[in-house]
């Protein structure tokens, strides 16, 4: 018997092989320094575990409505809505297991087969996967590296727009360059949007991971929060990646589209997490504070190392916790034509592990750069700076 066709669309995130490969290697006896998975190794806030505690304790251990319960539904409701400047009430919240699942959602509740959606790449590779898997046609657009970071391709977006164009995602703070729209780059992306009449899906999944400064949010922008679906997460802000808990944001008609696909696909979301994410966005806690400082003196520590390697020279994001250095002399310097051979060469010889741009979307016409990816979240400062020196003796070799 066969399997669905279909699946043949389906893709995943390869990130997870880096891991295996990664392991595998550790399983020999190595020490691994590990920049390649967005995992953080900081624990979760104790007064998020305690409301876990408790709420098993109290008996949420039952089904709850599809869409979250209420008081979580409002709570994220007031928080997203009080530092975007915007209302929303908990109409407009559908809490998920993860933030994930709102990028199949969002593409289920506004995508028809044949239709096109336009997708950051490099960039997450569910995003294209979703739009592949369900029927669509996945229009990438990317990025061009300047002195301060990344910049979005507008050539591109506005090439890639068409009569079947229905939905742009936008990903600011981004993964896996740490991109940073101005307001002015984010006010173009709006006038686009306004302009062919798109909605658009916001990947906040990085948000509140700002080190200088405050975030801005397209859904901001006159006319944009009608056309928005907010992706939330609590993974990374609390250091709650495998609580699998999120949300979607957006407008009522939308939310109930996401919320009937919730009970269609996994009933509802852990009733006693939701009651623990509660005490996240409410309670009184330092935990985030502490959580992204010390992302931020890994970051630093990263930032130094990597500038120190011949042939290495990146910018600070002021967001996220990824770097996306161009190694393309690297790779000429050491005869090496693929990318993803530098990286199974750099894990051997000095037991560092990272991605690479191939893991974030089919590379596009005409690319000649070559880029790695780095994940400082899951790393302490020491052995950032030892995993950078025994890669800058590697990569100058």
């Amino acid at each position: 018997m066969e399997l669905a066709k279909q699946l043949t669309k389906l893709g995943t995130e390869t990130a997870f092989a880096v891991s295996q490969r990664a392991s595998d290697w550790a399983n020999q006896g190595h020490k691994i320094y590990p920049f390649h998975l967005g995992d953080i190794n900081l624990p979760t806030p104790e007064n998020i575990v305690e409301a876990a505690k408790k709420a098993i304790g109290d008996g949420y251990t039952g089904y709850c409505p599809g869409a979250g319960i209420p008081e979580l539904r409002a709570a994220i409701a007031r928080d997203v809505g009080s530092k975007r400047g915007l209302n929303y009430s908990a109409e407009n919240v559908s809490i998920q297991p993860g933030g994930k699942p709102v990028i199949g959602k969002f593409i289920s509740a506004v995508m028809n087969p044949g239709e096109e959606v336009l997708y950051p790449n490099p960039g997450y590779p569910i995003y294209e996967s979703q739009i592949e898997y369900q029927g669509g046609v996945a229009i990438p657009y990317g990025y061009h590296e300047t002195s301060d970071g990344f910049s979005l391709d507008f050539e591109a977006i506005e090439r890639g727009i068409s009569k079947k164009t229905k939905a742009l995602i936008y990903n600011n703070y981004q993964n896996p360059n740490g991109a940073q729209s101005s307001l002015q780059e984010m006010e173009r992306v709006a006038e686009l949007v306004l302009k062919n009449d798109l909605w658009v899906l916001s990947d906040d999944a990085y948000y509140e991971i700002q080190y200088k400064g405050s975030p801005n949010s397209i859904a901001n922008i006159p006319g944009m929060k009608e056309r928005t679906v907010i992706l939330y997460t609590c993974s990374k802000r609390f250091a709650m990646t495998g609580w699998r808990l999120g949300a979607a944001i957006g407008p009522e008609k939308i939310i109930e589209v996401i919320s009937k696909l919730n009970t269609n696909a996994e009933s509802c979301t852990t009733h006693f997490i939701q009651h623990a994410l509660v005490e996240a966005v409410e309670g009184e806690t330092s935990g985030p504070d502490i959580i992204l400082e010390t992302l931020k003196q890994r970051r630093d520590a990263a930032v130094f190392g990597l500038n120190e390697i011949d042939g290495i020279s990146i910018a600070t994001p002021e967001s996220t916790f990824y770097l996306f250095p161009n190694v393309t002399s690297i790779m000429e310097r050491k005869q090496i034509n693929d990318v993803d051979r530098l990286m199974e060469e750099a894990l051997v010889h000095s037991d560092v592990s990272f991605c690479t741009r191939n893991h974030f979307g089919r590379p596009l016409d005409g690319e000649t750069d070559h880029y790695i990816r780095f994940a400082y979240s899951g790393i302490d400062v020491a052995d950032i700076h030892e995993g950078m020196a025994r890669l800058k003796s590697f990569f100058e070799a």
